[in-house]
């Protein structure tokens, strides 16, 4: 029991409305005004190698398509032929899909085919002026090896200054070196917001990360309140990683001070993205709302090329830790969903130490103020 003086319940600050979390206008209006209308991370550059390698996601009723063109350079386009309205990478499921275009992109309808970098090529059996026609293009940009597209053609806003101050405190880790090794997708039945504030806080780490605590005590250690995530989060002694034993023969990324190798990192990239650092892998979240109550999320683990080149590579350890510690997040995140479900609630609190979480609200805030404000 808390020997600290207590205080009354309504003097914390709120969360968000119950509608935030639950209603569908309301996540329609919140998706149009942060997800359509700014920068969004959708997979790894690394991922793009060759030329003609596409990657295709659904985003709600927005069909992308992420191509590497002959040049080298990713372009990013509407999934949709300018003949018809035909996805050219089908997508009855949200996705994403990954494949490789051969020296061109071809409409699975009529045939109408495309350069890769979205330029109108050929119309079997119609003289078409091509000159001029192209794939609608979408704004592309990248950090540190992942991709962001933007829907919204009058954002002036660079990705850089998007993304903030938690560039800097990740830059040692060589983000755009890393490579993925492997990828791991869960349909999560809970709102996107609700899984971002559990991410931006380690109040519930000691009831429901009984495994993550043996390797970052301090991760319970009076409910997370002294936790430094600007300089990272000491593991316990002996222990330098995310695996179940807190120990691994990868060696550190290169560059990294003494402190970031044998501290853990997170950072929460809005609104999309979320990386847990370790001294030898990083652990990268997509949150892809589908609707108010159900979420895609990938996770995929970069690992550094001079460790995925070694013959006796094994990244194992870190994904199935991985996984437990995913599992035990999403289904607290699902029974969260679940009770706000219950008529008397209208809204939640957010203890001190979830002080980061008041973050996600004010953003959303902003967000939803500004997008009316254009309306008006």
């Amino acid at each position: 029991m808390s020997t600290e003086p207590s205080i009354p319940l309504h003097s914390l600050e709120k969360t968000l409305p119950r509608a935030s979390y639950l209603e569908e206008p309301e996540f329609e209006r919140e998706y149009r005004a942060i997800f359509e209308s700014g920068w969004v991370c959708v997979g790894r550059s690394d991922e793009l190698t060759a030329a003609g390698h596409y990657l295709a996601i659904r985003l709600q009723s927005q069909s992308l398509l992420i191509v590497r063109g002959d040049d080298g350079v990713l372009g990013a386009f509407y999934n949709v032929c300018r003949h018809r309205g035909t996805e050219l990478v089908p997508l009855a499921d949200p996705g994403p899909v990954s494949g490789q275009f051969t020296h061109r992109i071809v409409c699975p309808y009529h045939a109408w085919s495309y350069h890769l970098d979205g330029r109108l090529r050929g119309t079997p059996h119609l003289a078409v002026d091509t000159q001029g026609v192209a794939l609608h293009a979408i704004d592309l940009a990248e950090w540190g090896g992942f991709i962001f597209v933007c829907l919204n053609p009058d954002e002036h806003q660079p990705l850089d200054s998007a993304l903030g101050p938690g560039t800097e405190r990740v830059r040692r880790y060589s983000l755009a070196d890393l490579r993925v090794s492997h990828s791991t997708t869960y349909d999560v039945e809970a709102n996107w917001k609700v899984i971002a504030e559990n991410y931006n806080e380690c109040y519930h780490c000691g009831p429901v990360h009984p495994e993550l605590c043996q390797i970052v005590p301090a991760f319970k250690q009076g409910g997370g309140n002294e936790l430094d995530w600007d300089d990272g989060v000491p593991h316990r002694d002996g222990a330098n990683t995310f695996t179940a034993s807190g120990t691994t023969t990868r060696a550190p990324f290169p560059g990294l001070s003494e402190t970031e190798k044998t501290h853990h990192k997170g950072e929460l990239f809005y609104p999309n993205l979320m990386l847990s650092l370790s001294m030898d892998h990083v652990a990268a979240f997509y949150l892809w709302p589908q609707s108010a109550g159900h979420t895609r999320i990938q996770c995929d683990f970069l690992f550094h090329p001079d460790e995925l080149s070694k013959p006796n590579f094994d990244g194992s350890d870190a994904v199935e830790f991985w996984d437990v510690v995913n599992q035990q997040d999403w289904g607290i995140c699902e029974s969260v969903q679940r009770g706000m479900h219950n008529k008397v609630f209208e809204h939640g609190y957010y203890a001190p130490m979830e002080d980061y979480s008041l973050d996600i609200r004010r953003y959303v805030r902003e967000k939803l103020d500004k997008a009316d404000g254009e309306c008006s």
